[in-house]
């Protein structure tokens, strides 16, 4: 009986997984085992793809394909030196053999060698007979180098050896994008829509670029053609959803994103984008149904939180706004964005204590800017903790030196602290940097404001110098 050559391969696997469980030894030849390791290697099944490996090259001590496997795998393990030296060795007995220079330029590649590497698969360029995969190899080479004009030099070439590598095809536009040549990304596109009227990630892409020179007419219509081209690509229909949005075309775009929902499983951006479409719209009521899809459907999406979040913010319910950033914070503890939103919150509702530990955890988080230094400044003026603002407008200076509101807030301190001279400095300091500031004094510190010392100062800034 005549096995077709899927069925072979099969029947190879079976006897192979059957020789394994019963430790009888059967022979196969040498073509068998390499597409038995191929088949483990896609499967991730490392393991049964060495023990292959080992098997296959007992009875074919001398297969050239099945040592290249044995390198692959010592390369896996990051071996690099036992996979050199069998390299070197199959070098010697087969000078012409692409696999080898492409072996090699892995191990250099793998060292951070990557000019070397290139040299290596030029010279495997020159020697094969499909070019596709080392022309891939060389951009991806120069990719690591972040020479984005050679790498998409030689992504293109892949293209044209095969215009349905789209892999490449995504790449040319990355490099185009990295460079922030969109102009260029759009001619070059065109060109390969030229040959290729009905490829739907061309359309796609060039849909992409046109939005980011926000040309959205051109953008609407490139993604209508991909939808053409392939009726189900949900990345079609998402971007084109983007740019309805941007076009104020609320309606529509809800009805692009919906189509998503009916072609795979929901995805937290289609719903996410869907209730900020009904909240412009000013459907409350659907735009809180989508946002908490959105939260049910992914809970560790930020922006679906400070979404429902911020919603009932703008209402001023802040009760509510409170219960869902509380939610997020419990999900993801170190989402500096939760933490800023948790303080502003608990700052509204008068919970000082816990406003004041949101500032201190966003600026734990890394997030140093001006007003949240402040804003935990002001609230420990509020609880009567000058000692911990001080220290906090400390850390603050650090960051931004000769600050008008810093050094009206840090006189101010002083002075509740009864450290008059470090006072007057930091006051005179405030004054030559911007006197418009002194309302600080007065509003946080009006007993402060109020010192015949704290006039004078003031005054004699504001008299005329001779």
């Amino acid at each position: 009986m005549h096995l077709g050559p899927e069925e072979h391969n099969n029947f190879s696997l079976t006897r192979f997984e059957s020789m394994l469980q019963t430790n009888d030894v059967y022979f196969f030849d040498s073509e068998e085992f390499e597409e038995i390791i191929h088949h483990y290697l896609e499967q991730g099944k490392m393991a049964l793809a060495k023990k292959a490996t080992r098997l296959g090259l007992e009875q074919h001590p001398s297969s050239t394909n099945l040592k290249l496997f044995e390198v692959e795998m010592f390369i896996f393990e990051n071996q690099l030196d036992h996979a050199e030296k069998l390299l070197d060795e199959l070098y010697l007995i087969e000078q012409f053999n692409e696999e080898i220079f492409i072996q090699k330029a892995n191990i250099l590649s793998r060292r951070d060698q990557h000019k070397k590497a290139i040299q290596l698969l030029e010279q495997a360029l020159e020697i094969t007979e499909d070019p596709l995969d080392v022309l891939s190899l060389i951009g991806m080479e120069y990719l690591f180098l972040e020479d984005y004009e050679n790498a998409k030099g030689y992504f293109m070439q892949c293209v044209e050896e095969d215009t349905e590598d789209y892999s490449a095809l995504y790449n040319v536009v990355y490099c185009f994008e990295f460079l922030e040549q969109h102009e260029q990304a759009i001619d070059y596109l065109n060109d390969f829509l030229n040959s290729q009227p009905y490829c739907e990630v061309a359309w796609h892409q060039i849909g992409k670029q046109y939005y980011q020179i926000k040309d959205y007419k051109k953008a609407l219509a490139a993604f209508d053609f991909a939808i053409i081209s392939d009726d189900r690509f949900i990345g079609a229909y998402l971007e084109k959803g983007k740019v309805l949005e941007k076009l104020k075309q609320y309606e529509e775009a809800i009805e692009s994103y919906m189509t998503t929902l009916g072609l795979d499983d929901p995805t937290s951006f289609a719903l996410l984008r869907i209730g900020r479409c009904y909240e412009r719209l000013g459907n409350e009521e659907m735009a809180l149904q989508f946002y908490n899809k959105c939260v049910t459907e992914d809970a560790l999406l930020d922006k679906a939180w400070i979404a429902i979040t911020d919603f009932y913010l703008k209402k001023k319910d802040y009760k509510k706004a409170l219960y869902y950033i509380d939610k997020a914070v419990g999900i993801d503890a170190d989402n500096v964005l939760y933490w800023k939103r948790y303080a502003k919150i608990n700052r509204k509702l008068e919970n000082f204590e816990e406003a004041e530990h949101g500032y201190r955890r966003t600026i734990e988080l890394g997030n140093y800017e001006i007003d949240t230094w402040l804003s935990r400044c002001d609230i420990l003026i509020e609880l009567g903790e000058y000692e911990a603002a001080r220290k906090n407008l400390l850390q603050a200076i650090e960051f931004y030196p000769e600050h008008p509101e810093i050094e009206f807030r840090m006189a101010g301190l002083c002075f509740m602290l009864h450290e008059t001279n470090k006072a007057q400095f930091h006051l005179v300091n405030a004054l030559h940097l911007d006197s418009e500031f002194v309302m600080i004094l007065e509003i946080l510190f009006p007993e402060v404001y109020r010192l015949k010392l704290v006039q004078e100062l003031i005054q004699n800034h504001q008299k005329p110098s001779v």
